[in-house]
């Protein structure tokens, strides 16, 4: 079988070594624009370019090297029927749990305001906040949310979980549906976004929305910037109704260089780095479903463009 690979980085060397020793079966073609290449059997990538299209209407199927498929939807209808398979964990579920820990730890220990006071000189003790009232509530409880979820509930925090449908997660207080949301925001005190990118998505945490949450509440976005409206949360932050935010994603990636949040001390800005795609892992776990379809066997993560995931 043949396997087109495309990389934006160009670091494809990895990926073809790898690809060798986990599936010796198959013949890895990098796809470089403007060279001919035959038809290909299924193709791996993330962020294709238009010229890319065309030749994925030959193959079987698409896997893709991430858990978010918006890189790759965005084309709509000029995307070729075939099927779409994204990454289940392969390794980023634990990186996504690391960094929220830290940052709702950090807030619930008030770290970000003892890092301001040490930066004015200032010596002084602050009142702690009572884990009972420091409910965390996590937007989209897929497989990496769960983990999330998994590692918040070691340190004690009441815990919350909205998704699309209903779900059951011991020791959580579960919402679905946007009837819900309402509700779930009010009570949250951590808000950590993880939901995918799709219309219905984008621009959800706006003013109205944001000012749901409770009086000095925090968000943690690990998802993607456009689901948070800038600008309301800059305003809701210098008013003071959102005490602080950690963003890992924005609208516009890098963050230009003029953009007001890097001049706001209660946000925390880290360039898209909460959780990278293991190279290995992702490779073996592609191998996996590669092989499950050509026998036939159905595969998990398949992505129904209609959700949009």
């Amino acid at each position: 079988m043949r396997i087109l690979l495309h990389r934006a980085d160009g670091l494809t060397d990895p990926w073809v070594r790898d690809f060798a020793e986990v599936l010796p079966e198959a013949e890895v073609v990098v796809w470089r624009e403007g060279e001919a290449i035959a038809p290909c059997d299924y193709a791996v990538l993330w962020s294709p370019p238009p010229a890319l299209l065309p030749q994925l209407a030959h193959v079987k199927a698409v896997f893709l090297t991430g858990a978010g498929v918006d890189a790759i939807l965005k084309y709509g209808d000029a995307l070729p029927r075939v099927p779409l398979i994204r990454l289940g964990d392969a390794g980023m579920a634990i990186q996504m749990a690391e960094y929220v820990t830290h940052a709702v730890l950090g807030y619930f220990r008030r770290f970000d305001e003892y890092q301001r006071q040490a930066r004015a000189g200032v010596w002084a003790q602050l009142p702690q906040f009572q884990k009972e009232d420091f409910r965390v509530g996590v937007l989209g409880t897929g497989v990496l949310g769960r983990r999330v979820l998994d590692s918040l509930a070691h340190f004690g925090f009441p815990l919350r979980g909205w998704s699309r449908g209903a779900k059951q997660i011991d020791g959580v207080e579960c919402f679905a549906g946007l009837e819900t949301l309402d509700d779930f925001l009010r009570g949250t005190r951590v808000l950590v976004c993880m939901l995918p990118l799709t219309p219905e998505t984008t621009n959800l945490l706006d003013r109205s929305s944001l000012s749901l949450l409770p009086q000095g509440a925090y968000l943690v976005n690990v998802a993607r910037g456009a689901q948070v409206a800038e600008p309301d949360l800059l305003a809701l932050i210098r008013s003071g109704h959102i005490a602080g935010a950690t963003l890992d994603v924005f609208r516009h990636e890098p963050l230009p260089a003029p953009h007001p949040f890097w001049d706001e001390p209660r946000i925390t800005i880290t360039p898209h780095v909460s959780a990278f795609t293991l190279r290995r892992p992702s490779i073996v776990q592609i191998a996996g479903k590669l092989r499950a379809l050509e026998n036939g066997e159905p595969v998990a993560d398949i992505v129904d463009p209609t959700r949009g995931y």
